[in-house]
């Protein structure tokens, strides 16, 4: 008879729930959005000056969501091991956890809406007048530039189409250009550092999706991201 196994201490608890956590992270591509967006969250929420009551609301909304994550991949990988061919039910208790992932995120944007709304209303007038007075021919000038580049670099290196794969990455060249343009026109405005770093953010998730699609590898989407962004960076400094 064998000798019963003694409970986890209390330090072993904690380093088991962090490999719990560092797992999900590793693993699941929704997880590591979700932390992503948190952190934006948090970030936009200390930049605005939220109220410590919004900000706890907001903290419960992320938790929630994360929350949500990880029940849905303990779900997962508890139905992947209790069956071994397909199951109806094995399929409805991963899509009601699922389920339960959408109505967490679904509160949680719901929750940063009601908080940023009124906040992101007023700020947002002000922005649309100062891109209203912004060299927008600079930053067309930019963008046609850029993407003469990008298909005269493919032209040269035989590879690709313009709009399909090749060196460079042109949907990243174009991201880029116009994260670079974004933070020029912004200089200083008191929320070019929140605004640029949400379109950078968005430029890289273009490229992203370039790599993960294998329409383009990461050097080649490196590429492309380092053409826009100088391209643009030196048609606003050199013009007058």
């Amino acid at each position: 008879m064998s000798a019963p196994r003694r409970p986890p201490s209390l330090i072993e608890s904690f380093n088991f729930a962090f490999d719990g956590i560092i797992h999900v992270l590793r693993t699941q591509r929704n997880m590591r959005i979700h932390f992503l967006v948190a952190a934006l969250v948090l970030v936009a929420a200390l930049a605005s000056g939220v109220e410590k009551l919004e900000l706890i609301v907001l903290l419960l909304a992320i938790a929630f969501v994360l929350i949500a994550e990880m029940v849905n991949t303990a779900v997962e990988a508890a139905v992947d091991v209790a069956t071994t061919s397909f199951d109806p039910m094995a399929k409805l208790a991963k899509d009601i956890a699922a389920g339960a992932v959408l109505i967490a995120t679904a509160v949680a944007v719901a929750v940063g809406y009601l908080v940023f709304s009124g906040q992101v209303a007023t700020r947002s007038s002000r922005l649309l007048d100062r891109l209203t007075e912004a060299p927008a021919q600079l930053t067309l000038i930019a963008l046609v530039l850029t993407t003469i580049l990008v298909i005269g670099t493919k032209a040269l290196t035989g590879r690709g189409t313009p709009l399909r794969g090749g060196l460079p990455s042109g949907h990243a060249a174009v991201a880029f250009a116009g994260w670079m343009a974004m933070t020029l026109i912004l200089e200083g405005s008191g929320h070019r550092f929140l605004i640029s770093s949400l379109a950078f953010i968005m430029a890289l998730l273009v490229a992203q999706t370039r790599i993960e699609s294998g329409v383009h590898s990461s050097v080649e989407v490196l590429y492309g991201g380092l053409l826009g962004a100088l391209v643009t960076l030196a048609v606003f400094q050199l013009t007058p």
